[in-house]
């Protein structure tokens, strides 16, 4: 038997070992993934040309390099990439789940951008840097739960009852 502080854990966070639905298909996960790192390796390309433009001072600032942000944006999509079928298999609402993983991963990764604002890094540079993170994390979850949505139960059939109702292409 579970504790109740368990129990009330696994309802706040909506955590269902046999959802009323199944997982997003492979391939639409795959194809959003690569969608989702170009677009995201887009926006980041934009976003410095527009910071840099619009702050000149900021011009040559070594985060605003392809090599340097591209590393890492395609590796924080990949995991994000990698995520959205763990929540869709664990939750019997994956978008609310995701939504809110989402922001907190977010407001994680501003972390180091206020870490090398402390240091004396420039603060227009960094707030360019905030605004690329919250871009890739915009692009990646509507990319993923409009291309990659979980599907309905095998037999066709409606989730059951007790379920969330929103696990499949509606709103957040």
């Amino acid at each position: 038997m579970q504790s109740p502080l368990v129990n009330r854990a696994r309802s706040l966070a909506r955590f269902d070992p046999s959802p009323g639905h199944r997982g997003p298909h492979v391939a639409a996960v795959a194809a959003a993934t690569v969608l989702s790192v170009g677009l995201c390796l887009l926006a980041d390309a934009l976003l410095t040309r527009a910071g840099t433009a619009v702050f000149p001072a900021t011009r040559g600032y070594v985060h605003f390099q392809f090599a340097d942000y591209s590393k890492l944006t395609v590796i924080g999509v990949v995991i994000a990439c990698l995520a959205w079928p763990v929540v869709a298999r664990l939750t019997s609402d994956p978008r609310w789940v995701f939504v809110r993983l989402a922001v907190l991963v977010s407001a994680f990764l501003l972390l180091p951008d206020l870490a090398i604002w402390l240091e004396g890094q420039p603060g227009r540079a960094v707030l360019v840097l905030a605004t690329m993170h919250l871009a890739i994390a915009l692009i990646t979850y509507n990319v993923l739960v409009r291309l990659a949505p979980v599907r309905q139960p095998a037999d066709g059939g409606t989730p059951q009852p007790g379920r969330h109702s929103r696990s499949g292409s509606s709103g957040t």
